[in-house]
């Protein structure tokens, strides 16, 4: 295949009539990601726009009446990007924030990570515009219910399988089943993964992302001569992936001397106390105001003198304006895609490497896509199966993408696009074009 071009302006893109040009958001960075991959898929190359135009979006109004008897309309998405090597697979997250475009960025950015790690699912994702912290949790069940209802003529265990995102979880994935059976008769637990386990979720599940974020990080260690022991780690988000992962690199002998997110900056040079830092996290909610560390402002966190650096927060936060700051070797991408292109190029000249979102955070859809096995089966496997399982799965697709990367001489996030779209194109190819 031949070397990637340089290319002095980036190439105009047919674009659907609700996107406008000049706001493509998210999208906008997907589009760059695919034309940077186009030039090393060969004669695939002539089924790149498949990857350029979600399959199907979906747009709905989810009306409920609210607490004080008021009827509340919120907007819903559910967009699944390409179905070519299996059902949609994709998270739920309700965020004041979200719109088409993102939910189209992460959709397909699922189909590229379901493909990276070599699971049979295309890419889906949804959402809902509201800040889930203002409803009370009579109003939160009603919104998720409706919601369900809406989209249900997409999703199902064959067709479109949803999962926890940014503000879900078990519960709420929980109410989605509930609602999704009563309206089929039947009940169906395999509509959606991250389930609680009294109603078919995998153990190991939530712990999944962020175990295969240590695990791509390890295997990348190993890989460059980067001792685990002892270095340093800053993680930004700390949730479930971020906490997680931070729990792994510190027992693994990693100091972490940084953490941030929405409530504060929290540093020691010296390392955090990470399971006491995690207590307090489950107590009050944020890192803010924890006693072992000294505080930080949050512009500072970007400049921490760190071996590894973890953003697991959302979308956009490594920009132009803040990657030259960054002192890490490495970065491990926890969240959906939180690095834009220009940081990329920036961090790229620095000789940071990034371990790209597509592999590093793939844990999560992996240990799903268990869950959904098992939900077929009716046969339920021991949390160190799954973690055994989940650990060679990560392993083997990181060594993929390492020697593809090798091979072309490029970043590992173009690796992991060399490797997924030629997947999906293949996959698209061999089922040819109906009718």
């Amino acid at each position: 295949m031949p070397p990637a071009p340089a290319s002095a302006s980036a190439p105009s893109h047919s674009l659907p009539s609700y996107l406008a040009a000049d706001r493509l958001g998210p999208w906008g960075v997907y589009l760059q990601q695919i034309d940077r991959v186009t030039p090393y898929l060969g004669s695939l190359s002539r089924w790149v726009e498949t990857l350029k135009r979600p399959k199907r979006s979906l747009i709905v109004d989810v009306p409920i009446e609210m607490d004080d008897g008021s009827i509340a309309h919120f907007e819903g998405y559910r967009v699944q990007h390409n179905l070519s090597r299996g059902p949609g697979k994709g998270g739920v997250r309700f965020h004041q924030d979200v719109t088409l475009s993102e939910v189209m960025a992460l959709s397909a950015w699922m189909s590229i990570k379901n493909a990276a790690v070599d699971v049979p699912y295309g890419g889906a994702k949804g959402g809902i515009r509201v800040d889930p912290k203002k409803l009370s949790r009579g109003e939160l069940e009603r919104l998720t219910r409706r919601y369900t209802s809406e989209v249900g003529i997409i999703i199902g265990p064959t067709k479109d399988i949803p999962a926890p995102d940014v503000n879900t979880n078990g519960q709420i994935m929980a109410w989605m089943v509930d609602t999704y059976s009563m309206d089929v008769g039947y009940t169906a637990t395999g509509v959606v993964t991250g389930k609680p386990v009294e109603l078919g979720g995998s153990l190991g599940r939530m712990e999944a992302t962020g175990r295969g974020v240590f695990t791509v990080g390890a295997e990348a260690a190993r890989h460059t001569g980067l001792a685990i022991e002892g270095a340093r780690v800053a993680v930004q988000g700390f949730g479930n992936v971020g906490g997680t992962a931070g729990r792994l690199f510190a027992e693994a002998g990693a100091r972490v001397v940084a953490v941030q997110d929405h409530t504060g900056t929290v540093f020691s040079d010296r390392g955090l106390d990470v399971p006491a830092l995690l207590a307090h996290v489950q107590e009050t909610g944020g890192v803010a105001g924890f006693g072992g560390a000294e505080a930080l402002q949050d512009s500072e966190f970007w400049g921490v003198d760190c071996d590894i650096l973890i953003p697991a927060a959302l979308e956009g936060q490594i920009t132009r304006e803040n990657a030259g700051r960054i002192r890490a070797k490495m970065v491990i991408e926890g969240a959906n895609g939180p690095t834009t292109p220009e940081a990329d190029d920036i961090l790229s000249d620095k000789g940071v490497l990034v371990l790209p979102d597509v592999i590093s955070n793939a844990g999560g859809v992996t240990v799903s896509y268990f869950e959904w096995v098992q939900n077929f089966s009716s046969f339920f496997w021991t949390e160190d199966e799954i973690n055994d399982r989940l650990v060679r799965i990560m392993r083997n697709a990181f060594a993929g993408v390492w020697e593809t990367a090798q091979e072309h001489k490029v970043s590992l996030r173009t690796a992991a696009f060399i490797v997924a779209c030629t997947r999906i194109l293949r996959a698209r190819e061999l089922r040819g074009l109906y009718p």
